[in-house]
């Protein structure tokens, strides 16, 4: 049996939000106090092929949403030395605001996206205001347009795009919810996305706030650890903590660019 293809695998932070504990778990039997939401962007590289997953939200967005963008998503990838425009695969975790929020960015690319979430995010649902919230009908709109364009791959839950890279699908925190599994030389990898937003609510089985399905926010934790090489090899979606654990490519990328395809610098709290 060949190897799977080994991709170096890069976490971007582009935005950040301030916020209280209280804010970020379902149950409230918490200690409160500051836990602010960092927000990400990643990318898989491998000699052949290059995978962007999620896209982020633009300045505008990220103005009526209050939350702080530190860079345009498809600019952030020029730090690796990527251009956007040239970006022929990105994987779409989920349709939510702050991760495919800027389409138009990459004119060249591919949207890997699971039925499930197109048919949440433009059906019957979406008529209760607490549930399209994390919606930007707009982002929706334009994948739409896509979709009428033959640049929109779906898939029906779990999907191998590369030896070394699969989609599987989780629900929970949105209907079509994906997370990514990368293969490194450290062993596989898991992108979690909105699985999980914190390490914290993998560790404490008490979840993020806004879900769609508890349940099955619960066992996407559980698949999480199924899919990867241990709870190292999970990478949660908006912790800050991805940035302190990892090692930055570069001193000049300190603070902005973590590498998830080394070993953890700081592991657990």
């Amino acid at each position: 049996m060949s190897m799977p293809s080994i991709y170096e695998l890069y976490a971007i932070k582009y935005a950040e939000h301030g916020r209280s504990a209280r804010d970020n778990f379902v149950f409230q039997d918490i200690h409160d106090g500051p836990m602010p939401l960092d927000y990400y962007i990643w990318v898989a590289r491998s000699p052949e092929k290059t995978f962007v997953i999620d896209i982020g939200f633009d300045q505008a967005t990220g103005g009526r949403r209050n939350r702080h963008v530190l860079r345009h998503p498809a600019e952030a990838l020029g730090l690796l030395g990527i251009d956007a425009g040239n970006v022929e695969q990105v994987v779409i975790t989920h349709l939510h605001y702050d991760h495919a929020g800027s389409l138009d960015g990459f004119p060249k690319a591919t949207f890997h996206l699971q039925d499930r979430e197109m048919s949440y995010a433009t059906g019957r649902f979406m008529r209760h205001g607490r549930l399209r919230m994390p919606f930007d009908v707009e982002n929706v709109t334009d994948m739409v347009r896509h979709v009428y364009q033959g640049r929109v791959d779906f898939h029906d839950g779990d999907d191998i795009l590369d030896s070394g890279l699969s989609l599987h699908l989780i629900g929970g925190h949105s209907h079509g919810l994906q997370c990514v599994r990368v293969y490194t030389k450290r062993g596989w990898v898991v992108i979690a996305s909105d699985a999980a937003h914190f390490y914290a609510h993998i560790e404490s089985g008490n979840p993020f706030p806004l879900v769609l399905n508890v349940g099955e926010m619960l066992e996407g934790h559980r698949r999480c650890h199924q899919l990867a090489d241990s709870p190292d090899h999970i990478v949660p979606g908006h912790d800050p903590l991805v940035m302190a654990r990892y090692p930055a490519p570069t001193k000049e990328l300190q603070g902005l660019v973590v590498c998830l395809d080394e070993p953890p610098v700081h592991a657990g709290r």
